[in-house]
C-alpha cells in the first residue's frame, strides 16, 4: 500500500499495535550535516509499505479506524476498458525480495517503479552464500552487472555484487 506523507514508520508501528502482519525494508543512511551527522535507519522505499491482509480486512479499516487515513491502495490501471485492479505480490517474489531486503548493512541498491523495472534479463537463482535461493535478474546498472530482485510495477533491489559462480540459469 501506499502511505502518504513519509508515515511508513508511523504506520508500521500501528499495524504491529493492531496485529496486521506487515514489511517495511529498511537501511542505513547518513542523517544531517557537518559535524551533526549521524547514521539512521530509515525506510528503503519511501512511501510504500507491504500488507499482508485480506482486502476486506484493510478496506474495513480504511473505512473505521482514522489511523488508516494516510493508506492508499496501489492501483494496476488496466488496458482500455479494462477495470483497475488493486496491486498484490505473490508469495514467492515478496520472499525473495524480503530475503536480499534483510541484508541493511550490505552493497544493495533499492530502485523504485520510476528509476527501473524491467523483466528483460537473464534469469538466474542465487545457489550459495546468504542469498541461496533467492531468485532474480541480472542486469546492467552504471555499468555493472547486479542481480535484481524486483517486484512487478512496484519496487526492486539489486545486490551488487554476487560471485558467478554462485549463479544458476534459469531456463
Amino acid at each position: 500500500m501506499r502511505v502518504t506523507y513519509n508515515r511508513e514508520l508511523k504506520m508500521k508501528m500501528y499495524l504491529d499495535e493492531i496485529g496486521i502482519e506487515n514489511y517495511l525494508p529498511m537501511r542505513y543512511c547518513y542523517v544531517g550535516k557537518g559535524w551533526n551527522r549521524r547514521k539512521m535507519l530509515v525506510p528503503a522505499i519511501h512511501n510504500i509499505i507491504f500488507i499482508k491482509s485480506s482486502q476486506r480486512t484493510i478496506t474495513e479499516h480504511k473505512m473505521y479506524d482514522k489511523n488508516f487515513a494516510p493508506m492508499r491502495y496501489m492501483m494496476r490501471h488496466g488496458a482500455g476498458d479494462a477495470a483497475d485492479v488493486i496491486m498484490t505480490v505473490g508469495e514467492r517474489p515478496m520472499q525473495n525480495f524480503m530475503r536480499v531486503a534483510e541484508y541493511v548493512d550490505c552493497g544493495m541498491t533499492y530502485l523504485q517503479m520510476n528509476e527501473y523495472i524491467s523483466s528483460v534479463g537473464r534469469r538466474v537463482r542465487i545457489c550459495e552464500g546468504p542469498f541461496s535461493g533467492v531468485e532474480g535478474v541480472i542486469k546492467r546498472i552504471n555499468g555493472n552487472k547486479h542481480v535484481v530482485v524486483q517486484l512487478e510495477d512496484i519496487a526492486a533491489v539489486s545486490i551488487d555484487f554476487v560471485p558467478s559462480d554462485y549463479l544458476i540459469e534459469i531456463i
